[in-house]
């Protein structure tokens, strides 16, 4: 499977205090949206997806409720935080 820059990025590193931005599929308006519910760092949308057990399609559906994501913005940042997962927990 092809990962954009911003997957690689996210990747190449512990998450720290990366804005939530920095996740793939969370562009600036997705992003402000998230910011202005609470989730304005990408270790708390990390810390969602882990509450929602890594499912795909409970944190895809997560996403579209909280911030309006479509199916691939959701499912972009589903892969990044999935790999992210599997390469560091």
């Amino acid at each position: 499977m092809t990962t954009s820059p911003k997957h690689r990025d996210f990747m190449s590193e512990p998450v720290g205090e990366k804005p939530v931005g920095s996740l793939a599929g969370i562009g600036e308006v997705l992003g402000k949206k998230l910011e202005e519910r609470g989730f304005d760092k990408a270790y708390v949308v990390l810390g969602q997806f882990l509450v929602l057990k890594k499912d795909e399609d409970l944190f895809q559906e997560w996403l579209k409720d909280t911030c309006s994501a479509n199916a691939k913005q959701s499912w972009d940042c589903f892969w990044c935080l999935q790999e992210w997962c599997d390469a560091f927990l």
